[in-house]
């Protein structure tokens, strides 16, 4: 006999009977997110015995700001993003119950931090490009070939990984997804150093790499649907992820504006409420999608929240090096280093330009995201396709 699913006043009383048995100030921090998640109140929509317990999406942030006004440690979402917005509900779509169980724990703990393997010098923004082989062996799959762009890659455990597995299909068809253990024989991480002086991002180059087939997600030939559930989920997190009013760069600059009334000019100040506004309706806009994501699985209006996303940070970021003006030109410190986050409002003006710039190119260019929303938001003719019908093997490379 099943029972229904717990409301918001069933979810206030687990998290005070939790809080109750297990003390934040008290508690050794990892046990307590272990704790945490066997009782169901990390992702409270998933299922139960997998940090969930089938509750309504939407009251999940009802239930992290009782934590956070408890006290209680966090895992650090900051430094897993991708595994917490882009793994776990991925794993959650195509994973087997084995595979669940295995990785999802450990994965919203932080115990295991995850990457993305997706992009290769050859396949960007075109993603079903790809070019690196998985081929089968026995119960194995023996993988070569090179990624690009892989954020934290150098910190990671695991990554979620897309292959090519049948070269004599169309590109869309002939791709399968993995699971990567980045300890494995064969893998190799190099930092790419960026425009900020740093390397958060890295190439990839798999040599002979072996995966078993218990972790591959989704079926042989799949990858292609099992990767758009990630890119999805990922253009969500990234652009609709919740936040409360003036967060963000636009917290930076009105600050700075209220702070600092020397720098003000009547110019300025119709950019500052221009920008102040569209920062606010884009945050009510990731609110309301957010809200239609408690009916089920995210859809290419993601795609719309993570354009503006980094339409709004590379403008509002060149806005406070315009308040700051001279001030606003020096640089802090161009070592090379291989950060464990990415954080914008901890960090100087000058950072804070230079990264927005990577915004509108990592988790799908604007461009690609302006052709998604026209064809499947809007319902616009689609793009000319001529490679669609023909073998990958066959296309110029």
């Amino acid at each position: 006999m099943s029972t229904a699913p717990p409301d918001a006043d069933e979810l206030s009383r687990r998290v005070d009977e939790f809080l109750a048995a297990h003390d934040p100030s008290a508690a050794e921090p990892l046990e307590f997110l272990r704790a945490r998640f066997d009782a169901g109140l990390a992702w409270v929509h998933y299922p139960e015995g997998l940090g969930g317990l089938g509750a309504p999406r939407s009251l999940q942030p009802a239930v992290d700001r009782r934590f956070a006004k408890a006290g209680a440690p966090t895992n650090h979402p900051e430094r897993n993003g991708i595994g917490l917005g882009m793994a776990a509900p991925t794993i959650l779509a195509f994973g087997t119950e084995e595979q669940k169980r295995r990785f999802l724990r450990p994965l919203w703990t932080g115990e295991e931090l995850w990457c993305q393997l997706f992009s290769e010098p050859g396949a960007g923004s075109d993603l079903a490009a790809l070019a690196t082989r998985a081929v089968r062996d026995g119960d194995r799959w023996i993988v070569n070939g090179q990624k690009v762009w892989t954020s934290m890659a150098h910190e990671a455990r695991w990554a979620i990984l897309v292959t090519r597995t049948d070269p004599d299909v169309p590109k869309h068809r002939g791709m399968t997804y993995f699971v990567c253990d980045m300890t494995a024989p064969g893998v190799e991480v190099r930092p790419l150093r960026q425009i900020t002086g740093e390397a958060e991002f890295n190439e990839v180059f798999l040599t002979d790499v072996a995966i078993p087939d218990e972790h591959r997600l989704g079926e042989v030939g799949q990858g292609w649907q099992v990767s758009t559930t990630t890119l999805m989920n990922e253009r969500v997190a990234i652009g609709g992820a919740a936040a409360p009013r003036e967060s963000g760069m636009i917290g930076v600059v009105a600050s700075l504006w209220r702070d600092r009334p020397e720098l003000r000019t009547p110019g300025l100040h119709d950019a500052v409420l221009r920008a102040w506004v569209e920062t606010e309706a884009a945050r009510l806009t990731g609110e309301r999608l957010r809200q239609q994501l408690t009916a089920g699985q995210p859809g290419p209006e993601g795609s719309g929240a993570k354009l503006a996303f980094a339409k709004l940070n590379q403008e509002v970021s060149g806005l406070e090096l315009e308040l700051l003006g001279d001030e606003g030109l020096r640089y802090d410190d161009w070592t090379m280093r291989r950060p464990t986050e990415v954080d914008f409002t901890r960090r100087s003006p000058g950072y804070r330009y230079l990264r927005a710039k990577g915004n509108s190119i990592e988790g799908g260019t604007s461009e690609i995201l302006r052709n998604i929303i026209a064809e499947r938001v809007l319902g616009l003719p689609g793009e000319i396709r001529v490679d669609k019908d023909v073998a990958w093997k066959d296309l110029p490379k």
